[in-house]
């Protein structure tokens, strides 16, 4: 799998990387088996860009990646982690995190948000302690959409010094909302934005983003290619999730439109979803995350074969309009992948 450089830093991350998300329990548990055998698919497969965060199952994410790529050259591969939330004992656990945070994992510790300079230092620190290893390629500012007056005067001139100093490799940004990470470009020196949900086949909102990225040399990572689960089968159930809650009946009916189109060119939606985020050439690399080792080696398939020009004009076509009748899907309903 090719690698390439994250902007004008010396990081270099591989087309396809791994969100480690999923191996924090998002949603529903995984054993600690599943995991192990997820994370060797990906890297058999040759991805070699890995990205997680303290929020991610509450710390198990980055444990689980540590035992992962513990016995990894560590030369060869890049990691990136998440700081804005302290991870901290729970005065009153109810016994899951998974009302409260969205992951299946006791809720015995709690995130406190902190985006001084002081809490990046000691949410970077405990995170290299879970994950094991004495350094990390990328931080990222996690989520400051509350916070951003704070994240831009303490925590990203924190990063940067760290940066200055060889301690990591690159500094950036990670949101689901494209207007602070614009602001973010135009204020903060900072290396690459994480761009979730918003630059996809189906939510191209992020376009002013990457236009301003490019002005000012900074990578654009695109994560969530796949809506958090609208984009990421042939055919888009009706009970299918979009920016993690139920899909909306419009993103619903242009989304089965997209999969109709990507049939009629003898491929699937998540393939064309994958693939999507890296038309832009200022897009490093996209980010997905993975539960099992089959997920891992569909989507490094996915990744390595581009469509068709024509194929990419019928689904820009798509993409820009609404269906006034929804596609008939019954013959692609037991292909699902």
């Amino acid at each position: 799998m090719r690698a390439r450089p994250l902007g004008r830093t010396s990081v270099r991350v591989s087309t396809l990387g791994f969100g480690a998300a999923p191996i924090g329990n998002l949603h529903s548990a995984i054993d600690d088996r599943q995991a192990q055998a997820t994370l060797d698919a990906a890297w058999e497969v040759g991805v070699r860009y890995y990205d997680t965060a303290p929020h991610y199952g509450l710390g198990l994410s980055e444990r689980r990646l540590g035992d992962a790529l513990a016995h990894r050259p560590r030369g060869e591969f890049t990691i990136s982690t998440k700081v804005g939330r302290l991870l901290e004992p729970h005065p009153a656990p109810k016994g899951s995190d998974l009302a409260a945070g969205g992951f299946a994992v006791p809720d015995t510790l709690i995130r406190r948000p902190d985006y001084s300079r002081d809490g990046v230092l000691r949410s970077l620190e405990d995170s290299l302690n879970r994950l094991r290893l004495d350094r990390v390629d990328i931080v990222y500012v996690h989520d400051p959409d509350d916070h951003l007056d704070i994240a831009l005067g303490q925590a990203l001139p924190a990063l940067t010094a760290l940066r200055d100093q060889g301690v990591i490799g690159a500094v950036g940004v990670g949101m689901n909302t494209v207007a602070p990470l614009l602001r973010v470009v135009a204020e903060a020196e900072v290396d690459a934005v994480m761009a979730a949900g918003r630059w996809t086949l189906l939510d191209r909102t992020a376009r002013p983003l990457l236009d301003a990225c490019a002005e000012r040399g900074v990578a654009v990572v695109a994560a969530a290619p796949f809506n958090s689960g609208l984009l990421s089968r042939t055919y888009p159930a009706s009970d299918a999730t979009f920016d993690y809650g139920p899909a909306p009946e419009s993103a619903l009916r242009r989304a089965r439109l997209l999969a109709e189109v990507s049939a009629r060119h003898g491929t699937a939606l998540p393939h064309a979803a994958l693939r999507f985020p890296l038309r832009d050439p200022g897009v490093a690399c996209v980010v997905a995350g993975f539960r099992t080792p089959e997920e891992v080696r569909s989507a490094a398939r996915w990744t390595a074969t581009d469509l068709a020009e024509e194929a990419w004009l019928d689904l820009d076509a798509a993409a820009a309009r609404e269906p006034q009748v929804p596609p008939m899907w019954r013959r692609l309903r037991q292909r699902d992948v």
